[in-house]
């Protein structure tokens, strides 16, 4: 019979030196940290935060998301060691300098010129003033403003292309049209949607509760749709194809509403199905006021 005993002090003793040794290497970073490494590291960021603020409305945002996913895959398929799918992926991160300059030529000549113009201020500036969250009330007053003007030109068949923007930011819709930035209101929404006013042929679009540019050019749908549908139809259709929106449209010859999300269109509803389908999407019902406030506020921060 053979009585096996363990020293469990030299395995302790090897732990607490690794742990010590961890602090040694933490002491010694510290020990050498000066302004300048702090600056330097503050600058950075200021940088990457001014870049994602310019590029954040555009398309090159879904291609960054892409990118992450790709670079995620590959971490995984090399740990399992797969060889094949290591071998492809390599070759492609080989040349990511390379591709990412070509990919995003466009967009690093907008951050140049946003630059020149003062806009990585104006971004730099929102980082210090962040705003706060929009009040639930006022997206209410929003949807109620759209929905009544657009029974209101339903019934006059005035046309009119309105787009309320979810997560995914509409920079180059915007930036195609004019700027307006003001409160919603049913008396503004049928004045620019006048025949006669020089906004009227394109779209609203409605960011943060607020009426913020009028006059906007959207992508058209690529796919066959019906040739009762217009212009403006096609325009919803094509601009929920790309991002996660709201698109309403009232018919310039019917005088239908309907409404785009997800590239599917839902014709001929009425101006209080439209109010249910709004307050559904941007004020998710079951959710309480302070759990509102907070989703917006999470949602102007990434703005």
């Amino acid at each position: 019979m053979y009585i096996c005993y363990t020293d469990n002090s030299l395995g302790s003793s090897f732990s607490m030196e690794r742990i010590i040794d961890l602090f040694n290497k933490i002491l010694s970073v510290f020990s050498t940290f000066q302004l300048t490494d702090f600056l330097d590291i503050l600058f950075v960021a200021i940088v990457i935060y001014v870049c994602i603020r310019i590029v954040r409305e555009t398309r090159a945002m879904q291609l960054i998301k892409a990118i992450i996913l790709l670079a995620i895959i590959y971490g995984v398929v090399s740990l399992l060691n797969m060889e094949a799918s290591s071998f492809i992926f390599g070759s492609l991160f080989k040349n990511a300098i390379l591709i990412l300059v070509v990919l995003f030529t466009p967009d690093i000549r907008n951050i140049l010129e946003q630059i020149g113009k003062g806009t990585a201020k104006r971004n730099f500036s929102t980082l210090i003033h962040a705003g706060v969250a929009v009040e639930v009330k006022q997206i209410e007053h929003t949807i109620e403003a759209v929905c009544k003007s657009c029974a209101e030109m339903s019934d006059k068949k005035v046309g009119a292309l309105i787009v309320f923007e979810d997560e995914t930011l509409l920079g180059d819709v915007i930036e195609s049209g004019t700027m307006i930035n003001a409160d919603a209101s049913k008396e503004l929404v049928e004045n620019i949607f006048f025949p006669k006013s020089p906004l009227h042929d394109g779209a609203m679009v409605i960011r943060s509760g607020k009426v913020y540019a009028a006059g906007c050019i959207l992508p058209l749908t690529t796919k066959e749709v019906s040739s009762s549908l217009g212009t403006r139809h096609r325009a919803a259709i094509g601009v929920t194809e790309r991002s996660d929106a709201v698109a309403i449209v009232v018919s310039e010859e019917t005088g239908a509403i309907s409404y785009a999300r997800k590239g599917k269109l839902k014709h001929g509803i009425s101006d209080g199905d439209l109010r249910d389908v709004l307050t559904t999407r941007f004020l998710p019902s079951g959710s309480s006021s302070d759990d509102k406030i907070i989703n917006k506020l999470v949602r102007r921060v990434r703005k």
